[in-house]
């Protein structure tokens, strides 16, 4: 069991750092013209279209969005007794030749954005991926880096990160969390 060390973002700043995040995708890639938007299910697929709003309304164009599902791609499926559910990827766009901005709520040790980046090549060939995410929190495993943070937090390796959004979680919030002790 875990419990509450700190609310690290609030509503609000919630809000600006995906408004935030939204207008350094624009500036780096010069507009939209070739990005699609796809996030990773489940967290980071909210937070992706919250993304891709804002960049709707400001360029005043339409976005490809999807979602995807890593959990095949996982390296830590073995020794598992339960089935993982499938929530399934809905990539109805070709991503051969776009920048995919790849978006993701908690970047930790890599691994998640491993699969990702297998699950993606097996769907097509994009120019560039980029990856957004809302938290860095260190630690990482493997040698993958997010292009746009949203908020950098270090954390010990047993604390935990817990990102909340309106649509699962009825708020917006990242919260930093303690291991309870024996």
């Amino acid at each position: 069991m875990r419990r509450l060390k700190a609310q690290i973002i609030d509503g609000d700043g919630f809000e600006r750092t995906i408004t935030r995040l939204a207008h350094e995708i624009l500036e780096k890639n010069k507009g939209a013209g070739t990005i699609v938007i796809v996030g990773i299910r489940t967290r980071g697929e909210f937070i992706a279209r919250r993304i891709a709003r804002i960049i709707e309304s400001v360029e005043k164009t339409t976005l490809a969005i999807g979602s995807l599902d890593i959990t095949l791609y996982r390296d830590d499926l073995h020794g598992k007794l339960e089935q993982p559910q499938l929530k399934g990827t809905d990539i109805l766009f070709d991503l051969n030749g776009k920048d995919v901005i790849l978006i993701d709520d908690v970047l930790f040790s890599g691994r998640t954005i491993r699969a990702a980046l297998d699950a993606l090549s097996d769907i097509g060939r994009p120019r560039t991926i980029q990856l957004a995410v809302l938290v860095d929190r260190g630690h990482r495993q493997l040698p993958i880096r997010a292009d746009y943070v949203g908020k950098n937090i270090p954390t010990a390796a047993p604390e935990s990160i817990r990102v909340h959004v309106k649509e699962i979680d009825g708020e917006d919030a990242v919260l930093l969390m303690h291991p309870e002790e024996d």
